[in-house]
C-alpha cells in the first residue's frame, strides 16, 4: 500500500513533487488528445460530435453510446517508482515491447522510429509528449515509470507500449473485498450471488457499470493491481463509448469531458468568475462553430461502505448502498493557460436537471 506525503523520507518527498509536476503536464496533454483533438476529428468529417447528457456523469449510469473511430481512446499508465516484476504476469512488459527503436520499427504508422533515439522516451525530453501522440493509439497499454536503469537520480521513462493488463475480475474483486473488510478468505466464501454482486460493485468502485467495455475494464483493473505497490500510481483511460477520460489515482476517481457553452452561459461564467469575457473565452474555453467547448471534470468520493471499517472488523455487504458519490466539479483552463485554476462549474449537480 502506498505511503501518504507525510510517511515519505526527504528523498521519496523529492520524487513524489517531481512526479506530481510531471503528472499534472501528461494529464494537460492526455485531455487535449481525449476530448478537443476528438471534437476536431468530429469538425473535420463534417459530423456532430455528441455531447454527454448528465446522467452519464452520475454514479452508477448504463447509458451505452455507439463508438466511433474518431475518438482518441487509450491507456496510459503512470507509476511514481518501477513496477514489481513480479507482477508481469498481470501487466504485460517484456524486452519484446520495451519503447526501443527496433521494436518500434514494426509498427505501422509510426513514422517517428527513424528519428527515434533512447533519450526521446524520458519524461525530461522535450520530444517526449511527440512520442506519446505516436503511441498513444497503440492498443493496450503504455507504461510511464521511474528509469529502472538509473539508481541514484529519479527520472521518469515510457518504457513499455502494448502493455496488456492480464488479471482476472474474480481476481481484482477479491482484493478489494478483502480490504473492505466484506470476505475473509475468498471471493466465493459468501455464495455465487454475493460474489457476483462484490464483482459488480469492484466496477462502480472506479465510476464504472459492470457492463462497460475492455479498455475501461482494462484500466479498472490496472488500478486495483497497481494498489499492490508501496508508491503512487495513476491510470488514464480515454473511451470511445464514453467520451471521456477517466483517471484513477491516489485521489480517488475523476472524469473529464467536454460541455458544451452558448454566449449566455459564457457571459454568466465570465461574471461569476469577474472577468473580461473575451480572457474568459481565452483562458477557458475553445470555439467552436456557434457555440464554444470548455474541459469539465467530475470528481467522486467513496463513501461509508467503499472505505475500510474504522473498527477493522468483518462486515455485511449492502448492494442498494452507493459507493461513490460526486464531490466536486470543475471548469479546466485551456492547456497553454498555465497562470489559470480550474473554477467551480456545477454541471452534473445542476438543479434543474436532476
Amino acid at each position: 500500500m502506498w505511503k501518504y506525503r507525510e510517511q515519505l523520507n526527504y528523498y521519496e518527498r523529492l520524487r513524489r513533487s517531481l512526479y506530481e509536476v510531471l503528472r499534472d503536464a501528461l494529464e494537460r496533454k492526455l485531455m487535449k488528445v481525449a476530448l478537443v483533438d476528438s471534437f476536431n476529428n468530429f469538425r473535420i468529417n463534417g459530423l456532430d460530435y455528441c455531447f454527454l447528457d448528465k446522467s452519464q456523469l452520475r454514479p452508477k449510469s448504463k447509458k451505452m453510446e455507439k463508438e466511433s473511430k474518431l475518438v482518441n481512446t487509450f491507456l496510459v499508465i503512470f507509476c511514481e517508482g518501477t513496477v514489481s516484476p513480479e507482477l508481469k504476469n498481470y501487466i504485460r512488459f517484456f524486452p519484446e515491447n520495451s519503447v526501443v527503436k527496433k521494436n518500434l520499427e514494426y509498427l505501422a504508422d509510426i513514422s517517428l522510429y527513424k528519428r527515434f533515439h533512447q533519450n526521446l522516451k524520458h519524461f525530461d525530453s522535450p520530444g517526449f509528449l511527440n512520442l506519446i501522440d505516436e503511441l498513444i493509439n497503440i492498443d493496450y497499454a503504455l507504461l510511464i515509470q521511474q528509469d529502472p536503469t538509473i539508481k541514484k537520480k529519479n527520472r521518469y521513462s515510457l518504457t513499455h507500449f502494448h502493455a496488456k493488463i492480464d488479471w482476472p475480475i474474480a481476481d481484482a474483486a477479491e482484493n478489494l473485498a478483502k480490504w473492505l473488510k466484506y470476505i475473509q478468505n475468498n471471493l466465493y466464501e459468501h455464495g455465487d450471488k454475493t460474489a457476483r454482486i462484490l464483482q459488480n460493485k469492484l466496477f462502480e468502485y472506479y465510476g464504472c457499470h459492470y457492463s462497460v467495455g475492455g479498455r475501461r475494464t482494462a484500466g479498472l483493473i490496472a488500478a486495483q493491481l497497481l494498489r499492490k505497490l508501496d508508491f503512487i500510481s495513476t491510470v488514464f483511460v480515454s473511451s470511445s463509448e464514453s467520451r471521456s477520460m477517466y483517471k484513477y489515482s491516489e485521489r480517488g476517481v475523476s472524469k473529464f469531458f467536454l460541455v458544451q457553452l452558448m454566449e449566455d452561459n459564457v457571459k454568466s461564467l465570465a461574471q461569476q468568475e469577474q472577468m473580461n469575457i473575451d480572457t474568459f473565452k481565452s483562458t477557458y474555453l475553445y470555439p467552436a462553430d456557434s457555440f464554444f467547448i470548455g474541459i469539465s471534470e467530475a470528481s467522486y468520493s467513496y463513501t461509508t461502505y467503499s472505505r475500510p471499517p474504522e473498527n477493522g472488523k468483518q462486515r455485511k455487504l449492502k448492494p442498494a448502498y452507493n459507493w461513490l458519490r460526486l464531490r466536486n466539479e470543475f471548469l479546466h483552463p485551456h492547456i497553454n493557460a498555465l497562470h489559470a485554476s480550474p473554477i467551480n462549474y456545477n454541471w452534473v449537480s445542476s438543479a434543474s436537471d436532476s
